[in-house]
C-alpha cells in the first residue's frame, strides 16, 4: 500500500440490505470534516486483501472507501486467492448473482455511507474490477452515483447478471461520468464488444472515456500474473484524476 498523507483507520463493518446484513470492509481518513465516499466492487474471488489494500488507497487519497461483499447471500466472508481453481469456485458464485440483488446491495451502501458523519452524502462515487467492474458499469445508473471507474468488466455488452438484457441497454441510466479500463490483450472483452460499449456511450451522449493498455485482464492487481506496472501507474493517475476532478477533495489531516 502507498504510504498516506493522512492516518487511515480500516474495520469490517456491518451494511442493512433488504432483509439481508452485508459484510462490508471500511477505511477511512482521520480529519475534521466530512470527505467524499467511494465504494468499491470486488472481483470474483471475493473481499480479499488486494480488495480491502485497493480500499486502504482510497482511503489514503482523502476518502471513505468501502468494499461491500456481493456474495453476502451465497457465500459470507469468501475470500479467495487467484488460482485456477478459485478462478472456478469465484465464477460459480459470480453466477449466481442478480442485478437486481446487486444494485440493493449498492443501494443499501449508499443509504449506509449517507448515514455517516464523516461522509458528504452528495459526493459518492464507485470503482469496480473484473466482475466488480461489471457492477461498477450497473451502478453508475443509479443516480447518487456521481462518478465510476470501471476495470475490465467482461459481459456488460452482451448480458447481465441473473439473465435478461445486456447490462450496456441501461446506459442511457447513468448520470455522472464513467471511464472505463481495458486491457486489449483480454479475451475475456473483445474489440467488438468495446465497440459496442463505446458506441452507446457516444449515442446516449455519456459523460467517458475509455483507457486502453497493452495489457491482459486484471492487470491492475499486483497478486495476479497479469500484473502490468506501467499500466497499473497510468489507470492509478487517471482513476485519482477522475475523482479528484468530481469530487475536489480539499482536506487536512486531523490533529491527534
Amino acid at each position: 500500500m502507498m504510504p498516506s498523507k493522512f492516518e487511515i483507520r480500516a474495520t469490517s463493518v456491518a451494511i442493512q440490505g433488504d432483509g439481508l446484513t452485508i459484510d462490508a470492509y471500511l477505511a477511512q481518513p482521520q480529519v475534521d470534516q466530512a470527505l467524499p465516499a467511494i465504494i468499491v466492487f470486488q472481483e470474483i474471488f471475493g473481499v480479499n486483501d488486494y480488495i480491502r489494500d485497493v480500499t486502504r488507497r482510497l482511503a489514503c487519497e482523502g476518502y471513505v472507501a468501502i468494499a461491500p461483499a456481493l456474495y453476502q447471500r451465497t457465500a459470507p466472508g469468501l475470500e479467495l486467492g487467484y488460482g485456477a481453481e478459485n478462478i472456478k469456485i469465484g465464477r460459480s458464485y459470480k453466477d449466481r448473482t442478480t442485478a437486481e440483488q446487486l444494485l440493493s446491495d449498492t443501494r443499501a451502501t449508499l443509504s449506509y455511507l449517507r448515514n455517516l458523519p464523516e461522509v458528504q452524502p452528495e459526493a459518492i462515487g464507485c470503482i469496480g474490477f473484473c466482475f466488480g467492474g461489471h457492477v461498477a458499469y450497473l451502478a453508475a445508473t443509479l443516480a447518487d452515483i456521481r462518478a465510476t471507474a470501471s476495470f475490465y468488466g467482461a459481459g456488460i455488452a452482451t448480458m447481465t447478471a441473473g439473465g435478461g438484457a445486456p447490462t450496456v441497454q441501461r446506459t442511457r441510466e447513468i448520470q455522472g461520468r464513467i471511464e472505463l479500463f481495458l486491457g486489449t490483450q483480454d479475451a475475456s472483452i473483445p474489440n467488438e464488444h468495446v465497440e459496442i460499449v463505446e458506441q452507446e456511450l457516444q449515442a446516449q451522449n455519456i459523460d467517458h472515456c475509455l483507457h486502453l493498455y497493452d495489457a491482459d485482464h486484471g492487470f491492475f492487481c499486483d497478486q495476479r500474473s497479469s500484473y502490468n506496472p506501467a499500466a497499473t501507474q497510468d489507470a492509478w493517475q487517471r482513476v485519482k484524476r477522475l475523482f479528484a476532478s468530481t469530487f475536489t477533495p480539499d482536506i487536512e489531516p486531523a490533529r491527534f
